[in-house]
């Protein structure tokens, strides 16, 4: 599906982002694995990936219905899942798919995790070895690639440290770690994002966290919680850089998540010289608060590998603040990038590109040269929903129409980007 994009003067209004996607997974999941019900307010149920989720648990015997605007999950307890009858679809959530590879590993059966195309050369072998490595029967195509067929039973708590600092990693042996006798430790070279570890603790786990390690101690019960859920911050990313860039432009986002593992996109707008204010914080299991941001003249800056896992999702939408700030801007060791729904460093270097941008790619570094007004064009967002929401707002500023294709990619995360873009932009 294509969708036109018309330049605008600015942007006004006062929003509420759907709830934090990453967040969402957990809470399904969490509440799953609980004993008794769990009531979440804020669920993002629109969200193709959170969909998948919730399917793979019902497929497992678990009861999750909506009550109005509140979500109940029937918890079963760690031991409560039962025996799908067929392969549990997950669609192109890495997020539920590595995750539950490693809730699936300390089941009493034999299952199989697929998912769609998209998802069919994302790497799993970063999963699979952890979980080996605690004695889980796990096997994947070519010993790296989706399917995931995991025997579940006896898990051996480990100590391991990871390479990568991924919260999906994390998740997936900290979970496992919870059907383990002693403790599991993850430690990271920088700490994820941790959303897990936080609900984890809110449900009763005995989480210990220390800087940029972790760890759990198995044989304990979960209990049912009541929780609301923040707005998720990467998807308010694209109007608050929407609204820096247009002049005239005022946007207030209520009740976002700032979770400092997560929020690293207030830092980059912050050292940019983005007019950018943090009120109404909200404290709870997650931190939240509103936030209000107005158009300002930015920046190039530097933004250094250590900063990656709390901007990585936001990464395509500062590509376009930075093509259109003062300067040059270079992103250090962004690799990451190339593993997700698509390329998205070479899918973001081809739209900008397209649009008069200076793009510049040096091995997982990317330099970005600031130019005055970026140019309508014929873009393509390659299946990936972040990629076509970082065009879009490219194109809201540019000189001239745009045509988007691909953009019901937003579906998996966002379905209501364009209205609510639209909306802003009509003000």
């Amino acid at each position: 599906m294509k969708i036109k994009i018309k330049p605008v003067k600015k942007i006004v209004g006062d929003i509420t982002v759907p709830g934090d996607k990453s967040i969402s997974h957990r809470a399904l999941m969490i509440g799953s694995l609980a004993m008794g019900s769990t009531k979440i307010e804020g669920l993002y149920l629109e969200s193709d990936d959170c969909n998948y989720t919730a399917q793979a648990f019902r497929d497992m015997g678990i009861n999750i219905r909506e009550e109005g605007d509140i979500t109940i999950v029937d918890g079963k307890g760690l031991h409560g899942l039962k025996k799908p009858g067929n392969p549990l679809y997950v669609g192109n959530s890495g997020t539920s798919m590595r995750i539950l590879a490693g809730i699936l590993a300390g089941q009493n059966f034999e299952s199989t995790i697929t998912g769609g195309a998209g998802i069919s050369a994302r790497p799993m072998k970063r999963v699979v070895e952890p979980l080996s490595m605690m004695g889980v029967k796990i096997r994947a195509k070519d010993g790296e690639y989706p399917p995931l067929t995991i025997a579940g039973g006896k898990v051996r708590p480990i100590i391991y440290k990871n390479l990568i600092a991924s919260a999906q990693i994390k998740s997936a042996i900290l979970f496992a770690g919870l059907y383990a006798k002693g403790n599991t430790r993850v430690v990271e070279p920088v700490k994820s994002r941790d959303h897990t570890e936080r609900m984890l603790k809110y449900f009763g786990a005995k989480i210990k966290i220390e800087d940029d390690r972790v760890s759990v101690r198995g044989g304990g019960e979960l209990k049912a919680r009541s929780l609301r859920i923040p707005g998720d911050i990467s998807s308010a990313s694209f109007f608050m850089i929407a609204a820096t860039l247009l002049k005239g432009s005022r946007v207030k986002i209520r009740n976002v998540s700032i979770n400092p593992t997560r929020a690293g996109i207030l830092k980059v707008l912050s050292m940019m010289g983005s007019d950018i204010r943090i009120i109404n914080k909200k404290k709870g299991f997650e931190p939240a608060a509103d936030i209000v941001i107005k158009h300002s003249r930015t920046h190039g800056i530097t933004i250094t590998k250590d900063m990656m896992p709390s901007i990585i999702d936001e990464l395509p939408v500062i590509f376009v603040l930075a093509s259109l700030s003062e300067g040059i801007t270079v992103i250090e060791g962004a690799g990451e990038l190339r593993v997700k729904e698509t390329d998205r460093i070479a899918s973001m270097r081809n739209g900008l590109k397209a649009m008069g941008a200076g793009f510049r790619v040096k091995g997982d570094n990317i330099v970005i040269e600031g130019i005055g007004r970026l140019k309508g064009a014929d873009l393509q967002s390659f299946g990936d929903h972040r990629t076509c929401m970082a065009l879009a707002v490219a194109a809201l500023t540019a000189e001239g129409d745009s045509e988007i294709e691909g953009a019901e990619s937003v579906s998996k995360s966002f379905p209501s980007f364009f209205d609510m873009l639209f909306k802003l932009t009509s003000a």
